[in-house]
């Protein structure tokens, strides 16, 4: 693995492992009453299209990463439409 490849590796775990708990107190709870729809909507979209662009660079940082967050950040965006 070169230096480039673990910096990424290493801001690929950092940042989505600074998302889930956020996201697991969000399924525990239920309460999503402090989510703006319109934050969340945009946020997961542009984790989407970060995952599309891993995967056009073929850069599996990148697609881990994203894949993990777009699920989660997926999952609360349909929480904040169905609990709100």
């Amino acid at each position: 693995m070169n230096l480039t490849d673990w910096i990424g590796s290493v801001a690929a775990i950092l940042t989505t492992a600074s998302f889930v708990p956020q996201a697991w107190h969000t399924f525990r709870t239920r309460d999503v009453s402090g989510i703006s729809l319109s934050m969340y909507s945009l946020f997961t979209a542009g984790v989407a299209l970060w995952l599309v662009y891993g995967i056009l660079m073929e850069a599996w940082p990148i697609i881990i990463a994203n894949m993990i967050t777009t699920s989660l950040a997926l999952m609360i965006l349909l929480m904040k439409l169905r609990y709100r």
